[in-house]
Formats: structure tokens, C-alpha cells, sequence
């Protein structure tokens, strides 16, 4: 992992003769975001307050509620969601394990070894 601008860097790639691919962090969190939002039952992701204030000023944090380790190639993912009233958290959340793994391996080529989901709220309201 190399740092640049504070971000935690991963070269997935090296060929001397065409280059290198490199991806952040964030850009793996990123992902499991998204797919983590695409299952039936998943509110939204949950952030802290800081991502919190900068959505309701309309800048949009993709990562929040993401946290990404990627140790020798190996990802750990750990996602805080809010839940939608009515859904069985159980077997939502295995999709949303699946999903995230799935989507992370496919896009990157890393190994997800981990995705751990903590339940960070329900959301009450009929309308997402």
C-alpha cells in the first residue's frame, strides 16, 4: 500500500511494457457502497456526523458508512446500513454480504475475506 494525498493506494497491475493500475481505497468502498444500496431492504449506508452535515449541504460522501483494509491483496469491508422497517435483517444482510463481495472481486480482483454489517438504524418513513 503507498500513500498519495492521504489516500491509501493498491497496485492491482504492473506490466513494464504497458503500465501499472492502481486503486484507492475509496474506491473500493465505493463499491461496496453501491452494491450494498442495491439490495431490497437496505435504506441507505450510515455515516458519521461529519457525513452527515455534508449531505444535508448537498455534498454527497459515497464511502460513508465504509471502512475498507486491504492487507496483501486481501480486502476486509466493514459497513454500517440502515435497515427499511418490515425487512428480515438476517437474510438481508447475507445478500448484502454476497452482493458486496461479489462486486468488489469482480471489479477489482482482490480477495474479500470479510464483510461485516452493523445494523446502524431502521428507517421508519414509506418513501426512501
Amino acid at each position: 500500500m503507498e500513500q498519495e494525498t492521504g489516500r491509501n493506494i493498491l497496485e492491482l497491475q504492473e506490466d513494464e511494457k504497458i503500465g501499472s493500475v492502481k486503486i484507492a481505497d475509496d474506491v473500493v468502498a465505493m463499491i461496496a457502497a453501491l452494491a450494498a444500496t442495491e439490495v431490497e431492504g437496505v435504506a441507505a449506508m450510515a455515516g458519521n456526523v461529519t457525513n452527515e452535515l455534508l449531505s444535508m449541504v448537498g455534498v454527497k460522501n459515497m464511502t460513508k458508512g465504509v471502512k475498507v483494509d486491504v492487507i496483501s491483496r486481501k480486502v476486509r469491508l466493514d459497513l454500517a446500513i440502515i435497515m427499511e422497517y418490515g425487512y428480515n435483517i438476517p437474510a438481508t444482510c447475507q445478500r448484502v454480504q454476497s452482493k458486496v463481495k461479489n462486486a468488489v472481486e469482480n471489479m477489482t480482483g482482490l480477495d474479500v475475506t470479510d464483510v461485516n454489517i452493523r445494523i446502524a438504524g431502521v428507517n421508519l418513513s414509506k418513501d426512501k
